[in-house]
């Protein structure tokens, strides 16, 4: 067996040996619940310190491994967890805590250890808090941010490119998935048979090594926020027709595959992995071969695949999140990649949308207007931009649309929520796709290399649309032909 193989079976023998211990999870999975439970506890221990908190979650979840204790120390060595030990390990709060953070993926393709962010994304626990941990321990002791990357990012991406060198490079992380019920959320099932680095994963890394950093960089003086704090500062958050993403300047859960890329674009990743999967190796005690070919072939094929799904492409939210209906008939599929992309405003809505409920709330209403007003197969767009940060899937990548009439077969037809005759969307929402959306379509050969941006207006008479605000601010964009 190879030095990998070992170390995969023993990771698929303890997650089989965990789902098979552990009864299923009936508390909401939201983190807004994650953050009020989290409060409970800090408010029956006045002065407690996030890092004592961080640690004893640590503790509870059973997460000491030999990485973990080798950049955090082991959680149960740690005095200042005993505290805590009315307070978490009391039944009420042990049980949600467990099986908030205690991370798995089931045979039946239930993903546990996740949450549901306020802005419609799912965020796994432990990364996260591993990263929030690093961060808080460096400023105490004083450390370097050494271990902030290989427990959020690092060891996962690195184990997760080893581990599926056999099958094509679009399966090798992921997939993305989908609640039972995005107001009450208890259960996630994936879309597709789960790597070690879920799209969960990744977003709990992508918020833990943001965080992390950025509570190493502050001052001793800030240092005093409790962990709810400092959660209900990244995710709980709202944005008004005044304040839009634009303007705010404090790092936020849209902002995450923006932020973690000026954070790590600069860095030498295959470099970082290479050498986080070594100190994998040297921690079980098994003999690392850094000159490996096939190891390096491996994560410089695996970091281009991170690199075009996580930071090119924006995030989109998949029809099973925003409650789209199902579409009616048989879809026609697009022949790739197409040659046009058609900018769009919905005009109805007149108002951007600027959250993840109230997004949803729109793709809801215009897809019953498209199905039975007009009488189409599903909403007509084949994507469509809120400016709450997020694209969201209408038709998709591979579905023939009911958008810009005798060229659907050729284009995609992206909208932005509102009316744009008189006002621009948030510059944001114009870059998702401007700057996004159309390089993930290029490299995921969607679209033809030298595609062609129109306004709807240009190819379809009769129409005003995109707006004259948003038409004369797309003249400007590359692509765009007169």
């Amino acid at each position: 067996m190879t030095i990998f193989g070992w170390t995969f079976s023993v990771l698929v023998l303890f997650n089989f040996l965990t789902v098979y211990s552990r009864p299923t999870a009936v508390h909401m999975r939201s983190m807004e619940s994650f953050i009020r439970a989290v409060q409970q506890v800090e408010d029956s221990n006045p002065g407690l310190s996030p890092l004592a908190l961080v640690r004893a979650l640590r503790r509870t979840a059973g997460h000491d491994d030999g990485m973990t204790i080798h950049f955090l120390g082991a959680s149960y060595d740690l005095n200042d967890t005993d505290v805590l030990e009315r307070s978490i390990l009391n039944a009420t709060s042990f049980s949600f805590f467990d099986k908030a953070i205690h991370h798995i993926v089931t045979d039946q393709g239930e993903e546990r250890g996740v949450v549901l962010a306020p802005d419609g994304t799912t965020v796994a626990l432990a990364p996260l808090l591993l990263g929030i941990e690093s961060g808080l321990k460096v400023k105490m002791v004083g450390t370097q941010a050494v271990g902030i990357f290989p427990l959020t990012l690092g060891r996962t991406l690195g184990l997760s490119f080893l581990s599926l060198q056999d099958i094509p490079p679009f399966l090798r992380l992921g997939p993305n998935g989908c609640w039972d019920n995005v107001e009450h959320p208890k259960v996630y099932k994936l879309s597709q048979p789960a790597t070690l680095a879920t799209d969960a994963i990744i977003n709990g890394g992508m918020d833990g090594l943001i965080l992390g950093m950025d509570l190493s960089s502050l001052p001793m003086s800030e240092q005093s926020r409790n962990l709810s704090e400092i959660l209900k500062g990244y995710y709980s958050f709202t944005l008004n027709e005044e304040q839009s993403l634009d303007a705010v300047t404090s790092h936020v859960s849209p902002r995450r595959r923006e932020l973690s890329r000026s954070l790590l674009e600069s860095l030498d990743l295959q470099n970082q992995i290479m050498e986080t999967l070594a100190l994998v190796w040297k921690l079980e005690k098994t003999e690392w071969i850094a000159q490996d070919t096939g190891i390096q072939k491996a994560v410089k094929d695996g970091l281009q695949t991170f690199v075009h799904r996580y930071w090119d492409c924006p995030q989109i939210i998949p029809r099973c999140q925003w409650g789209a209906k199902a579409y009616r008939g048989t879809p026609i599929p697009l022949s790739l990649p197409l040659q046009f992309l058609y900018i769009h405003h919905t005009y109805e809505p007149s108002s951007p949308c600027l959250s993840f409920p109230s997004c949803s709330r729109d793709m809801r209403a215009m897809q019953r207007f498209h199905q039975e007003h007009r009488g189409w197969s599903d909403i007509g767009y084949s994507f469509v931009v809120g400016s709450d940060g997020y694209v969201y899937e209408g038709r998709g990548w591979n579905r023939l649309g009911t958008h810009t009439r005798g060229h659907n077969a050729i284009g995609y037809g992206v909208s932005i929520i509102g009316n744009y005759t008189a006002t621009l969307p948030s510059r944001h929402a114009m870059n998702l796709i401007r700057h996004q959306l159309v390089r993930c379509a290029v490299d995921g050969k969607g679209l033809a290399a030298n595609f062609t941006i129109y306004g709807h207006r240009q190819v379809v008479n009769y129409t005003a649309c995109p707006g004259d605000a948003l038409f004369s601010e797309i003249r400007s964009w590359d692509h765009f032909r007169e």
